[in-house]
């Protein structure tokens, strides 16, 4: 991380990416990336995957988006374009 600023992930095996959700969230803003993730109820009750990682803005020539059934899904799918 760029000025770090004491923040490291307390992962645990079974966690994964959850964990960090946040600290990728804030690292995207210091550097000048909006960022979000968000979970959709309509979607969830549908059974339809129901989170939304999305960036934009920035060093970002175009916006990204990815949607999962979990939080570490739509965010591993994001960060792996």
């Amino acid at each position: 991380m760029t000025r770090a600023k004491g923040r490291w992930p307390k992962l645990e095996p079974d966690q994964g990416v959850e964990d960090a959700t946040l600290l990728i969230l804030e690292w995207l803003g210091e550097q000048g990336v909006g960022a979000m993730i968000r979970v959709d109820a309509e979607r969830m009750r549908e059974g339809r995957p129901a989170w939304t990682f999305a960036s934009g803005g920035g060093p970002l020539s175009e916006g990204m988006q990815a949607d999962g059934a979990s939080v570490a899904e739509c965010v591993g799918r994001h960060c792996s374009s």
